[in-house]
């Protein structure tokens, strides 16, 4: 980890875990530490919005008695996205109606971590219904990121990679329809994992109440390493007992070393903004893999329209989110979508002729879905991994005013519509596919850059491992100035 200071609150999970392993530190005094860098820097990011003490010290005091550990997190404070069920403390997704609205158990990802010995200490800040890039909401407040307190950590999991930047927890969990683990992992510097649909069972984590899985949707890690999106991926990777019997095996990582790894490099796409920091990073990258023995290709596109695949995929979010949405919202869409020009095909003229579509329409974008996942197939039995954007840009500054399809962000020369955005991590999670944000540079201003890994179906282990490689030679974590 170039660059990182040798506070342990910058380690990884693993790193922790091993220095209470070998009695180096005590969990109790582990968790103070924490806390007192939480005390020390969190009122100028507010990241950490809902703190545990008592019962975290309890936690601590326990594990310190344990003589063998109880798992591999064990004593290790992590904190969790405030949508996630923790019992005895509220669930908001950043709705303020929601303020007392406190859990009875908790989700069952958070239990799989508190087995493997973690130490869940609070909650981080997200968006109102977790529908933005930018974590800001009525109740907590805004959300602001280590590197630059003008500009946003990113969304929905934006408080998550916030306080793994500052060194304010050891581990996340955050969650991910449409970039919200990549996005903030990409503007904070840190590492995220949006794995497979359905890999990891997600209960506990729904607004609605609803048991089955929303599409598109899922949960993942958020980590300062690669290798803790390794630990966390081999303990929250398991169905839901209450759902099925069956076993996960996932198949293995492959790609020991870059030497001979086939890597398409998708830098950008005609019509769709992306950052020309981002572009020459990901050139940069492709030329040192070159050198590594990597066979790279910056050419190389599955082999379907790049902008069917896009729309495909908001008319798939749009479907989900119009199922949280209450009735005021529906009918407005609908009337904004009576007034749209027939040949509007922007993002946001997709996504508001796509609200509560009927169960038949649904079925023929599924298809649709379905279809290009296969073309996604073909494309992975040729290339190990495909290297793109996170995003269009790099951190943004706080952005607040109006509605989400009435801002515009600069990129580049040029601005695009904020919906435009979700081009890049939508061609990639409408279909399912993992993905893991590693570290990749910094733009001419000094802010994080990160690089989207993409595999095949259930090539989570692939993915990471890439990552893993990069981190090794390319680069790594590295905190943000001010915060040793």
């Amino acid at each position: 980890m170039r660059g990182t200071p040798t506070d342990p609150a910058f380690a990884s999970a693993r790193q922790l875990a091993s220095l209470i392993r070998r009695r180096r530190i005590g969990c109790v005094e582990l968790l103070e530490h924490f806390l007192d860098r939480v005390r020390r820097f969190d009122g100028a990011l507010n990241a950490i919005v809902v703190l545990d003490e008592d019962r975290a010290r309890g936690r601590s005091r326990a594990l310190d008695r344990k003589r063998v550990p109880v798992g591999p997190l064990h004593g290790v404070p992590i904190t969790v996205k405030e949508s996630f069920d923790v019992a005895g403390l509220a669930t908001t997704w950043g709705h303020e109606h929601r303020r007392d609205h406190v859990a009875e158990a908790d989700a069952l990802p958070v239990q799989r971590l508190a087995a493997a010995g973690a130490v869940v200490f609070g909650k981080t800040n997200v968006p109102v219904a977790l529908a933005d890039w930018q974590s800001y909401n009525p109740l907590y407040g805004t959300t602001s990121n280590p590197w630059d307190h003008g500009r946003t950590p990113g969304g929905s999991s934006g408080g998550s990679a916030a306080a793994l930047a500052a060194g304010l927890t050891g581990l996340e969990l955050g969650s991910d329809i449409g970039g919200s683990i990549r996005v903030p992992a990409h503007y904070c510097g840190v590492y995220g994992l949006k794995p497979s649909w359905g890999l990891l069972p997600s209960r506990g984590q729904s607004i609605t109440g609803n048991v089955a899985p929303s599409d598109v949707s899922v949960i993942g890690p958020l980590a300062r390493s690669a290798d803790d999106l390794v630990l966390a991926l081999d303990l929250l990777a398991r169905p839901d007992p209450e759902e099925t019997a069956l076993r996960v095996v996932l198949p293995p990582a492959g790609a020991e070393r870059l030497a001979g790894l086939r890597v398409a490099v998708w830098d950008s796409e005609p019509g769709q903004h992306t950052d020309p920091d981002t572009i020459a990073a990901l050139r940069a990258l492709a030329t040192w893999l070159r050198r590594q023995g990597a066979r790279v290709s910056l050419t190389a596109r599955p082999g379907f329209d790049p902008i069917e695949a896009f729309h495909t995929y908001l008319r798939l979010l749009q479907a989900v989110m119009s199922a949280r949405a209450d009735a005021s919202f529906l009918e407005e869409a609908r009337e904004a979508a009576a007034r749209l020009a027939p040949d509007d095909m922007s993002a946001d003229a997709v996504l508001t002729r796509a609200v509560a579509p009927s169960h038949s329409e649904w079925l023929g974008i599924n298809e649709t879905r379905h279809r290009l996942r296969r073309v996604w197939a073909a494309f992975f039995r040729d290339w190990d991994v495909l290297l793109c954007p996170v995003i269009s840009t790099p951190a943004m500054p706080h952005m607040q005013e109006g509605r989400p399809w009435e801002r515009r962000v600069p990129v580049g020369e040029g601005e695009i519509t904020y919906n435009e955005m979700l081009f890049w991590p939508g061609i990639v999670g409408g279909f399912y596919l993992p993905a893991t944000v590693a570290p990749l540079g910094e733009t001419s201003a000094g802010l994080p850059l990160g690089v989207q890994i993409v595999g095949p179906p259930h090539g989570d282990r692939r993915t990471i491992q890439v990552a893993r490689l990069l981190e090794r030679g390319w680069r790594g974590f590295e905190a943000p100035p001010g915060y040793a």
